[in-house]
This record gives structure tokens, C-alpha cells and sequence, in this order.
């Protein structure tokens, strides 16, 4: 027969001795579909900042990665945010981050904090940026804020108005 032992323990005790565990974070994204003369699909970069705008995870960059004869690299920086932020610093291709760009459609990805690419996070306010650029199209960035540790399940979401679609963020504790 067991026994169960029980202790009134006090609150703040409590949550510290509380295991942690690691959250799940799902981003969705749409790529709309655009009526115009000359397409190209969007590089994107989709990161997450800090509350004071620091980059803290780069969690996928898509770029050209087929081009015939010339590095898709080179057309990064059109990521005017990502790249100030966080994208000069990085070295591309980065296993697990970068793939390449997307046609129209709506794409899902999936992270588990503490696997490459998202970190463990420490407690706080956080910010997720998706920012859309195109060859012969615009500029485009949605933000999302979120608190971390998430405590129940939680989630947001932004809209583009031409370069990016629908943006939600699911998190999971």
C-alpha cells in the first residue's frame, strides 16, 4: 500500500519547484496569390525579438537557392529588417533554418523549444516577425507579440495586406 504524502506549500515555492517543460510553437503563414505581370516568389524571414527589438532566434529564412548561375544570397538585405536585425550576421545556408522560396499557398512549421531553432526562451515579453520581400514587388513585415512561458495555450495572429497573407501563431505549453 502507498502513502501519499501532502504539504501545504507556499505559492511562489510552488511554481519554482514546478517542472518545466518544453512548449510547442506553431507559425502559419500564407503566400497570396498575386495578379501581376512579372511574379517571383517571396524571400521571407520569420524570427523572434526580444523586448527590447533584439533578435534572440532566427526560426526560417527562404531564399533562392536554384538560381542559375548566381547566389540567391545576394538578395537577402531585400529583407530590410531581418537583415539589420539579424540576417548580415548569419551564415547562409544554415542547417534547419534557410530553405528555399515559396510559391503561393499556405505553409505550417513547427518548433519545440529547446531544438534548433528556437532556444530555450527565459521568462518575458517576445515579439515574432514575418517580413516578405519580392524581385519587382513590395516590402511587407506582420508582428506578433506573445508572453513566454506560456501557461495554457495561446495564440495570435496578423494580417499582410499584399505581400504576406494570414500570419498565426499557435504556442502550446
Amino acid at each position: 500500500m502507498r502513502k501519499h504524502l501532502l504539504m501545504a506549500v507556499p505559492a511562489a515555492a510552488a511554481s519554482a519547484a514546478t517542472p518545466v517543460y518544453a512548449s510547442d510553437m506553431q507559425v502559419q503563414l500564407e503566400i497570396p496569390r498575386l495578379r501581376v505581370a512579372e511574379y517571383h516568389k517571396p524571400y521571407v524571414a520569420v524570427w523572434i525579438e526580444n523586448e527590447a527589438g533584439k533578435t534572440v532566434a532566427t526560426l526560417d529564412a527562404w531564399y533562392q537557392t536554384d538560381a542559375k548561375g548566381e547566389d540567391g544570397r545576394k538578395w537577402l538585405p531585400d529583407l530590410r529588417t531581418w537583415w539589420r536585425r539579424a540576417g548580415r550576421a548569419a551564415s547562409m545556408p544554415a542547417n534547419g533554418i534557410s530553405g528555399p522560396t515559396q510559391a503561393p499557398g499556405r505553409y505550417s512549421m513547427q518548433f519545440k523549444e529547446g531544438t534548433r531553432p528556437l532556444p530555450n526562451l527565459t521568462a518575458g515579453a517576445y515579439t515574432l516577425r514575418v517580413e516578405a520581400a519580392r524581385e519587382v514587388g513590395g516590402r511587407e513585415m506582420v508582428s506578433i507579440p506573445f508572453q513566454w512561458p506560456p501557461r495554457t495555450a495561446m495564440s495570435g495572429s496578423a494580417a499582410g495586406t499584399k505581400e504576406l497573407g494570414a500570419v498565426r501563431l499557435t504556442i502550446k505549453p
